[in-house]
């Protein structure tokens, strides 16, 4: 039997405010245990929470940028449930009325586009963490992170295989760091997914019984995480079982998902209006002011670099993918008056593949964007080569200075000499009269040969043009 996958995300995304969502706590992360949670927090007797104006202005933001409708009017709920690191026995959320409703997200793979809807958008509080590590068969509770603003995002089951769950889940990392509601961070939890999975049948239009795979923590693990949980219910249904609805955790060392508990159901949480707050108000003059403050979104900026820039789409989506990402190739191409192109190919290519290698995003780049230009102004002005300029990046990469420390220390200067690689050509020709003699006898392929015996002769210094143009001389007789 032929399946489909149908998958559905739950983005819980924190927001970048300085205080908590009902209180005047600080939301920072990293603080000592317990030093960052307040009465309210605490959930003391006769505290009342106050709504944090800043906490609605940023989902705002994200209904705007998604082509979202804000709802004028918004009611927050208590979900009600039980556990040890959830101070007041429920949870302050919405429920059937949230700040924002009915929008898109557009996203590419294997280059085809498509539409994925977003359901909702919810503002809700955070819980505290258990700690189980360090208390030898005791659990430890942190309260820090209680009444920490959070934006819930969910989406339609619009998706239909793990590579399309992840340019989503991509695309709307990029959308709220270029929004600056929330800092990304999937490590510190600032970020992360709850994956709805289900299958069925082709061609059948119900869905089928869905699992929900709670808190991944990175794009990789979300990809692996739902491919195993496809296999295993289509192994299941195959061997003539049923797929129960459940909540299930990722295992990430041993690639596999598994049972949490039953999946609850609106019902269980017995939602209700929370009688402690006011509906939640947002006038069309506040949303307008919003809307003054969204910054070039990044598919308005990816068109911009394809046509600004002459680039390809390609590299475009590579050079926005995040805001950070953008601002340094606008400042390299601005500082150094390089061709854009160029560039691109360094700062998506090379030094992408540096960042790649240590897992490090581009504003933690030990090459800041004032280094890299000093690095092309020296490729441009022919002081190196672009091989040599691959050794300089690499010098500059290991903390030794600017592109011009690191050609004088190491002796990279290229060669532009037209005598002395004149010099060098010579002694090639002659130590090597068989290849001299088939080349010119119509094995043109040993050009390359040459070339690359002049580049090793001169420690890959010489400058490749001049070389080029002297062995076509040279080598013709």
């Amino acid at each position: 039997m032929q399946w489909e996958t149908v998958i559905g995300l739950e983005v819980h995304v924190q927001l970048l405010t300085k205080s908590k969502l009902f209180s005047a706590a600080a939301a920072q992360y990293g603080a000592e245990p317990n030093t960052q949670a307040c009465a309210v927090d605490l959930a003391l007797p006769g505290v009342l929470p106050v709504m944090n104006r800043e906490a609605a202005r940023m989902a705002t933001k994200l209904g705007l940028a998604i082509g979202a409708m804000v709802s004028p009017r918004s009611v927050f709920a208590r979900k009600n449930y039980f556990y040890p690191d959830l101070p007041k026995g429920y949870q302050i959320s919405q429920y059937e009325l949230p700040v924002v409703s009915k929008g898109t997200l557009k996203i590419e793979v294997d280059g085809l586009e498509k539409i994925v809807g977003v359901t909702r958008a919810h503002l809700e509080e955070d819980a505290g963490k258990s700690l189980h590590e360090d208390f030898h068969g005791l659990t430890g509770i942190d309260l820090n992170r209680a009444g920490t603003p959070l934006l819930e995002i969910v989406s339609e089951p619009d998706m239909r295989s793990a590579k399309e769950a992840v340019a989503y889940l991509k695309k709307l990392h990029s959308l709220v760091t270029y929004l600056e509601i929330c800092d990304g961070n999937m490590q510190e939890g600032s970020f992360r997914c709850d994956a709805n999975v289900s299958v069925r049948p082709k061609g059948q239009k119900e869905f089928g019984t869905r699992a929900e795979i709670k808190n991944v923590n990175s794009f990789r693990f979300v990809e692996k995480a739902i491919e195993f949980e496809v296999e295993r219910q289509i192994e299941l249904l195959e061997g003539g079982g049923k797929v129960i609805q459940e909540t299930r955790l990722y295992d990430s060392v041993k690639n596999e998902t598994r049972s949490m508990r039953g999946k609850e159901e609106a019902h269980d949480y017995r939602y209700f209006p929370d009688p402690d707050l006011l509906p939640l108000v947002i006038e069309p003059g506040f949303i307008e002011e919003t809307r003054k403050t969204l910054p070039e979104l990044p598919d308005a900026k990816a068109e911009r670099f394809k046509q600004q820039y002459k680039l390809s789409a390609y590299d475009a989506g590579v050079l926005t993918a995040t805001r950070a990402m953008a601002d340094y190739y606008e400042q390299v191409v601005r500082d150094s008056g390089a061709d854009p192109k160029i560039a691109a190919n360094w700062i998506a290519v090379e030094l992408s593949g540096l960042l790649n290698s240590e897992n490090k995003d581009i504003s933690a780049s030990p090459v800041s964007a004032p280094l890299m230009a000093g690095l092309l102004k020296r490729l441009a002005d022919n002081t190196i080569s672009g091989k040599i300029a691959k050794d300089v990046l690499a010098g500059m990469w290991a903390g030794e200075g600017d592109a011009d420390a690191v050609i004088a220390k190491k002796g990279l200067k290229q060669i532009t000499d037209s005598g002395a690689i004149e010099k060098v050509v010579d002694e090639v020709i002659a130590n090597n009269p068989k290849q001299l003699e088939q080349y010119r006898a119509g094995k043109e392929a040993l050009f390359g040969y040459f070339v690359g015996a002049v580049m090793k002769a001169t420690q890959g210094k010489a400058n490749p043009a001049q070389v080029n143009e002297l062995l076509k001389k040279k080598l013709a007789g």
